[in-house]
């Protein structure tokens, strides 16, 4: 474990080296969501498997990239039918674990259908 952290922060460090000119550094999860964080003040911290960087949080297991871009590439929330509830193959909380329609809080969702996935805010 300590030489797995080493090198992510070793390669931290090189990326810091190399971010002149980018305005933010964007993580590239699985399932293909991104999310941008700005590289201005940035903070990155590691806490057991979860990965921290400014307001955002990735568990390392499921982050695929991490490259720095001028554009903000953070996929948005969007609107999601009964209908599409209604064919949703899986739904996930935040933490991972599979839920059903029933089970489903206040909160934010991961919807998975045959064609695309959702991030969804229950209110």
């Amino acid at each position: 474990m300590r030489k797995v952290l080493l090198t992510l922060l070793m390669a931290v460090g090189v990326l810091v080296a190399r971010a002149d000119g980018y305005a933010y550094l964007t993580f590239e999860t699985a399932d293909g969501a991104r999310a941008s964080v700005a590289v201005e003040s940035l903070a990155l911290s590691i806490s057991g498997t979860t990965l921290t960087a400014g307001t955002q949080s990735f568990n390392l297991s499921n982050l695929t990239k991490m490259y720095f871009s001028n554009a903000d590439e953070t996929t948005g929330i969007e609107e999601v039918t009964d209908a599409t509830l209604d064919e949703a193959a899986e739904i996930y909380d935040l933490r991972g674990r599979t839920v059903s329609r029933e089970q489903m809080k206040k909160g934010a969702y991961i919807v998975k259908t045959k064609q695309k996935t959702y991030k969804i805010v229950v209110r």
